[in-house]
Formats: C-alpha cells, sequence, structure tokens
C-alpha cells in the first residue's frame, strides 16, 4: 500500500492525514503484538507502538493550537495495515515482521515528505524530524529481523 501521506497541498490536511496514518500504525502494532510469540520483538514492537503514540499526542496537540480538527482514531485505511499482519498471522511471526515492515515503508515515506515540504510550519519541524528518525529506527529494525 502506497501511502499519499505528505502530497495534500494543504499542510493543515497533510498533519491530519499523518495522525490518522499514526493510529493505523498504533492499530497494526496492536494486532501484531497480539499474534508475536517472542518476547524480545513483543517488547520491541510495544516501543514502537508508544512511538507512534506519541506522534499522535504530538501532532495532535499542534493542530488544536492552531485551531484545527484532529482525526480522533485512524483512517479507513486501518483495515489495509491491521489486515496484511492479521493474514500474515497464517504463515507465521516472520511473515508478521514483514508485513510490520511494508507498513513502515509507507511511514518512512510520509514523514520524509512532511520534512521535505516548503509550507510545513516552524512549530511542526521538530516533531515530523523526530518522527522521521524514529521510522528510519523502526524499518532499520524490521530490517535486520526479516532479512
Amino acid at each position: 500500500m502506497a501511502t499519499l501521506v505528505g502530497t495534500q497541498s494543504s499542510i493543515v490536511d497533510a498533519i491530519q492525514d499523518l495522525v490518522e496514518l499514526d493510529y493505523d500504525a498504533v492499530e497494526a502494532y496492536a494486532a501484531a503484538i497480539k499474534r508475536i510469540d517472542n518476547e524480545s520483538y513483543k517488547a520491541q514492537l510495544r516501543e514502537f507502538k508508544a512511538d507512534h503514540e506519541r506522534h499522535i499526542k504530538e501532532l495532535s496537540e499542534l493542530l488544536r493550537r492552531r485551531g484545527e480538527d484532529v482525526p480522533e482514531g485512524p483512517s479507513g485505511k486501518q483495515w489495509l495495515t491491521k489486515g496484511k499482519v492479521v493474514i500474515a498471522n497464517l504463515v507465521g511471526e516472520k511473515a508478521i515482521l514483514m508485513a510490520m515492515k511494508s507498513n513502515e515503508v509507507d511511514t518512512n515515506t510520509a514523514y520524509e515528505r512532511m520534512v521535505n515540504r516548503k509550507d510545513k510550519w516552524a512549530d511542526l519541524l521538530n516533531i515530523v524530524d523526530r518522527g522521521l528518525q524514529d521510522e528510519r529506527r523502526h524499518k532499520a529494525w524490521f530490517e535486520s529481523v526479516t532479512h
């Protein structure tokens, strides 16, 4: 699933869609954590889920401060991100991790686009830059355990 987050013409729409994408990620992490037996992997997934929850909190607070609408949950695409994990469960843990890695490719793309937007607000830059660093770390970990 290739994401379009970050391509919106309005920075507000892009941020709102990014919040929804992070909600989607939280749902996918919750599904993966339920289906993984390896305690070390579960601990890492919980940490990554907490990063996405922090992204939601920071981006939502920014939107509120600016008087914008704040998404309260995942987009309709949550079934795609979460669904990959549920289907992968039929094959095993490695397949679940591969599904999560593909989800992280989307979040990396979205955060890269947000960092590179010319119209981003000054108070958004630190949030999306920190988020991009998190996403790169997530993706690198998934690559290390799925090679």
